[in-house]
């Protein structure tokens, strides 16, 4: 049952990246300079500020006795650390030129990845009342990335994806019983076309 909401999850976000691009340019122009310090601090919030904050709470975690923060500390980590990676392969791979020519890492959206693993993680363990503000955060941190001229709406729906997959990939693997079948595979493959950028994800068991 997981592994089909995580196929479904993987389809419909390669579907919403796919018609997203159609919208690019024009949510480019609806978004850029409209809330300079909503760019700036989402810039923060989704970048390496986060990396002190979950070590801080890792940390704290393996002090705290057994139960649901020290399970959460633990998988805030591994998410994070896994979503960075496959983040990165995806960019160095599909090589998509930022909308204001920067560089050529724009896809997919490394900000709104980590956030949205981040509160994939916060509902798995605490449920909706953490998850909806999580998830609210990490929409507007995707979204200030369009407003600071970083991202294309469709980089941003990949990383939204993304995360989501990788947060619910390690709560899972993590949470299963100790003597269950061991390990995950999670298969990532960018669909690059010239007006298309997309994110397929299985996860098999």
């Amino acid at each position: 049952e997981f592994l089909k909401s995580v196929d479904t999850s993987g389809s419909v976000g390669a579907a919403a990246t796919v018609s997203a691009s159609a919208f690019d340019s024009r949510t480019r122009g609806l978004l850029q300079g409209t809330c300079n310090p909503c760019g700036t601090t989402g810039a923060s919030m989704g970048g390496a500020a986060v990396v002190p904050l979950v070590g801080a709470m890792f940390v704290a975690g393996r002090f705290a006795p057994q139960g649901r923060f020290r399970s959460a500390t633990y998988d805030f980590a591994q998410a994070m650390i896994v979503n960075g990676a496959y983040t990165s392969i995806l960019k160095y791979s599909v090589q998509r030129t930022r909308p204001d020519e920067s560089n050529s890492l724009s896809f997919p959206s490394g900000h709104t990845s980590t956030a949205f693993s981040l509160a994939t993680v916060a509902n798995q363990h605490y449920g909706w009342k953490v998850g909806v503000p999580a998830y609210l955060l990490a929409s507007g941190i995707g979204l200030s990335r369009i407003e600071k001229d970083k991202h294309y709406l469709s980089d941003v729906l990949a990383g939204a994806t993304l995360g989501y997959i990788v947060g619910r990939t390690v709560v899972r693997v993590n949470g299963r019983p100790i003597d269950g079948p061991k390990g995950a595979r999670v298969s990532l493959n960018p669909v690059v076309g010239r007006r298309t950028r997309a994110l397929m994800v299985a996860v098999t068991f």
